[in-house]
C-alpha cells in the first residue's frame, strides 16, 4: 500500500534524507503501512528502515534518530486512508433524523476505531474484521470508546440492525485480554434496553473492569424528523428516575468493590428526572464529559473556583452592562441559578433558553442550536452582548449547523455574539471582558 507524501517538515529527518513531496511511502521496518496509526507506531523507533518509491524506483533509507522523534512526513489523507463508515441500521440513529435541508457532510456515518482512539468518538465495532481487531491489540490502541447499548446479543443486534452486533462480547474479551482499555456508552431507549436489560449490561461490563473503565448512560436523542422510522419516545420524569435508581444501586456497589462508581448517567437524565446534578467528586476524573456526563457540574465547579479567586469588589451584584447567555432549553435553569449565585460586578446577566427549530423542540442541548435558532430566540431582547458556547460552531470556522455564520447572526441581531469555550473559567472571563467591552 503506497502513501503519497505531500510535504516534508523543514529541518526534519525526512528533509535530511532528501525525501521529497510526490514520493510514496511503502513500508517501515519491513511492515506494510496501512494507515496513520501504523505510521506513528512504526516510525517512533530509534532505528528505522523505510522503503520509498520515487518515479517508479524504490529507495530504501536506513537511519537512526531519537526515539519518538517525528520523521517529518505529511500525507495526502489525514488518516492515510479513507474513513471507515457505519454498516449498522440503528433504530435510534441521529443521522437518520436530520432535516432534509441539512448539509450533506452531516449525513456521513463514520464508525472508525482510529477516530475513537484519536478523538474519543464512539464506535460499535460491527465493521471490524478479526485481523483488524488483532491490529488494535498489536498497536496498543488504548483507550477506545465503544457504543455497547446492550450486552445481550439478540437485543444489541435488534437495536443496531445487524447480526454482526452479536459479536461484541467476544470482541471485548479479545481487547481486554490484549491489554486494551475502553470506555462504554449505552444510549437508552424507553422500554427497550433499560430495566432488566440495563442491569445485565452494567453487570456484564463491570466484569471487564479494570479494562472497562466506565459506562455512560445517555437517553436517546430524538428530533422532529422521524417520519418512517422506528417508533421511539423520550423519557418521562418518573422513567428517568427509574434509570437513575438502577444506576445509583450499581454505583454504590461498584464503588465499594472496585473504588470507582463506573456507571455515570448523563446530565440530561438528571434534568429529565428533575433531580440535582451530582456533586463534583462523584464524577471522579470526568472520563465521559464529552458524552454529556458531568458537563454542567464541571462548568459550575470551574466557574465557582475562578469566581472565588476574584476580589470582593469584583463579585458585587447590580451591574449595568446587559449581557445575555443563550443556551439549550435543558440547561437553562441550571445556568440561571449558577449565574445568579455568582454575580460579577458591572454585569447584568440573563440566561435565555432557546428552542431548537432546526432539529425540533425535543432537541434541548446547547451544542445543536443553529444560527437561525439564535436569531429567532434572541431578536429584540434588551441586551448589549450575547454569549454562546463555541460548541454551536464547526471547529475551525464560524459556521453553524444550518450553514449560517456568526456574522449573519450578529447582523440580524445588530449585537455582538461571542463564542465561549466550554470551561467555566472561560465563561467567567468572557463575562468580565464583556463588561469592559466598548459598544461596536
Amino acid at each position: 500500500m503506497a502513501h503519497r507524501i505531500v510535504s516534508v517538515d523543514e529541518g526534519s529527518v525526512a528533509e535530511a534524507l532528501g525525501i521529497e513531496p510526490g514520493d510514496e511511502l511503502f513500508s517501515i521496518n519491513g511492515e506494510c503501512v496501512i494507515d496513520l496509526l501504523d505510521y506513528q507506531a512504526l516510525s517512533c523507533e530509534s532505528r528505522v528502515r523505510m522503503c520509498v518509491r520515487r518515479s517508479a524506483e524504490e529507495v530504501e533509507y536506513e537511519f537512526e534518530k531519537d526515539e519518538y522523534e517525528p520523521i517529518g512526513l505529511n500525507f495526502e489523507k489525514p488518516l492515510m486512508s479513507g474513513t471507515r463508515l457505519c454498516c449498522n441500521d440503528c433504530l435510534f440513529c441521529f443521522v437518520d433524523q436530520l432535516p432534509g435541508h441539512a448539509r450533506e457532510s452531516l449525513r456521513v456515518k463514520d464508525d472508525d476505531w482510529r477516530l475513537s482512539l484519536m478523538t474519543g468518538s464512539y464506535v460499535t465495532l460491527t465493521n471490524l474484521s478479526d485481523r483488524e481487531l488483532d491490529r488494535i491489540v498489536k498497536r496498543r490502541a488504548s483507550p477506545l470508546y465503544i457504543s455497547v447499548h446492550a450486552t445481550d446479543p439478540e437485543l444489541r443486534a435488534r437495536m443496531l440492525g445487524t447480526e454482526r452486533a452479536k459479536r461484541l462480547m467476544g470482541q471485548l474479551k479479545k481487547l481486554a485480554d490484549g491489554g486494551i482499555d475502553f470506555h462504554a456508552q449505552a444510549v437508552l431507549c424507553p422500554g427497550i434496553n433499560d430495566g432488566a436489560a440495563l442491569e445485565e449490561t452494567i453487570s456484564t461490563l463491570a466484569g471487564f473492569f479494570p479494562r472497562a473503565r466506565s459506562l455512560a448512560l445517555v437517553p436517546v436523542g430524538l428530533t422532529g424528523h422521524r417520519e418512517g422510522l422506528h417508533p421511539l419516545r423520550k423519557y418521562a420524569r418518573d422513567e428517568a428516575r427509574g434509570v437513575l435508581e438502577i444506576a445509583a444501586k450499581w454505583r454504590e456497589k461498584l464503588l465499594r468493590g472496585t473504588g470507582t462508581r463506573f456507571v455515570f448517567p448523563s446530565d440530561e437524565l438528571y434534568l429529565t428526572a428533575e433531580l440535582p446534578i451530582p456533586p463534583d467528586a462523584e464524577y471522579e476524573d470526568y472520563a465521559q464529559v464529552d458524552d454529556g456526563v458531568g458537563l454542567l457540574r464541571l462548568l459550575e465547579t470551574e466557574f465557582s473556583e475562578a469566581w472565588s479567586e476574584l476580589p470582593a469588589s469584583a463579585r458585587q451584584p447590580g451591574g449595568k452592562k446587559k449581557l445575555g447567555i443563550a443556551c439549550g432549553t435543558s440547561a437553562g435553569r441550571f445556568l440561571r441559578e449558577m449565574i445568579e449565585s455568582h454575580p460579577v460586578s458591572g454585569a447584568d446577566v440573563k440566561v435565555y433558553p432557546i428552542k431548537n427549530g432546526f432539529f425540533g423542540e425535543e432537541v434541548t442541548v446547547s451544542g445543536l442550536l443553529t444560527g437561525g435558532d439564535l436569531i429567532r430566540g434572541l431578536h429584540g431582547l434588551d441586551r448589549e452582548i450575547f454569549l454562546i458556547t463555541a460548541c454551536m460552531l464547526r471547529d475551525g470556522d464560524n459556521l453553524f449547523l444550518d450553514d449560517s455564520t456568526l456574522g449573519d447572526v450578529e447582523r440580524a441581531l445588530q449585537k455582538p455574539v461571542v463564542p465561549v469555550g466550554r470551561r467555566g473559567d472561560e465563561l467567567l472571563n468572557a463575562i468580565m471582558e464583556a463588561v469592559a467591552w466598548q459598544s461596536r
